[in-house]
């Protein structure tokens, strides 16, 4: 009986680990070929990549914000002029938030991104913008106590679906593990797109456009808030944004955005 076991058992042993190798090798040939008819896609021109983000060209299009830059708008400047400088913009138009930080200008790819996310529901982009967002604005996320994407109003939110805003927070939550308070600023009237308007127009457009909902009030009173939105054009979304939150007594308000217009023409120091 003994003499007749053994080998039996050895056999089957055989016949688990055949089927085992059998069955890794079904799951890399069905990976493989998941991988040939759904390959990874450029998120600005899909053409293949072999990561996740952007391929080599439009990866070399991109221009990423770096210092040095206007320590209270972000605003890159063409030389260093040294510690704590503010740019021109900064001394003759002040906002009423502290800081603003942007991933990268908004160019010719960081358009395609935004509008793709904004317009086309392509919300798969939200995860690689917001941890562009997030290495970006490390700096006032450590410091951050809370945070809050710019609102749709309810009309605009529920045409479109999701608020593009919102999904770059959450994807920002998750990096930073700043909690997220979605609901506590809300777009309390509709607004015209701001797009075409002069810069006195966006900012009579969103005058009066923003309250901090009354049961909300207790995340916001002394809270350091992150405002988080797409784009930074000429800032009139954002600071009316941040003086409804500083009217609700948060002890500061920062700005994160994707990305933000740089005018080329206008000397930066």
């Amino acid at each position: 009986m003994e003499a007749e076991t053994l080998p039996s058992r050895s056999i089957s042993g055989h016949l688990r680990g055949a089927l085992g190798a059998c069955r890794g090798a079904w799951s890399q040939a069905a990976k493989l070929a998941l991988d040939i008819a759904l390959p990874t896609l450029c998120v600005a021109c899909r053409e293949p990549v072999s990561g996740e983000g952007v391929c080599a060209a439009c990866w070399a299009k991109m221009s990423f914000i770096a210092p040095p830059f206007c320590p209270r708008l972000g605003i890159p400047f063409i030389y260093d002029p040294g510690p704590e400088l503010l740019s021109m913009e900064a001394i003759a138009n002040p906002p009423a938030y502290a800081r603003a930080r942007a991933a990268v200008r908004y160019d010719d790819v960081a358009r395609v991104l935004v509008h793709a996310l904004k317009y086309q529901d392509r919300t798969d982009l939200a995860p690689t913008m917001g941890r562009w967002m997030a290495r970006a604005g490390h700096e006032l996320l450590e410091q951050a106590d809370i945070l809050v994407p710019v609102p749709l109003h309810w009309r605009r939110g529920w045409s479109r679906r999701y608020n593009q805003s919102g999904a770059l927070a959450r994807v920002i939550e998750r990096q930073s593990g700043v909690r997220l308070a979605s609901e506590a600023l809300r777009r309390v009237r509709p607004t015209e797109q701001q797009v075409g308007l002069s810069r006195a127009q966006r900012a009579s457009n969103v005058q009066g456009a923003f309250k901090v909902a009354n049961d909300r009030n207790g995340d916001i009173a002394g809270r350091r808030v992150v405002l988080i939105d797409d784009v930074l054009t000429s800032g009139a979304t954002v600071d009316a944004c941040a003086r409804a939150l500083l009217r609700a007594k948060a002890a500061s308000v920062d700005v994160l955005v994707f990305a933000r217009v740089v005018d080329t023409h206008k000397t930066p120091i």
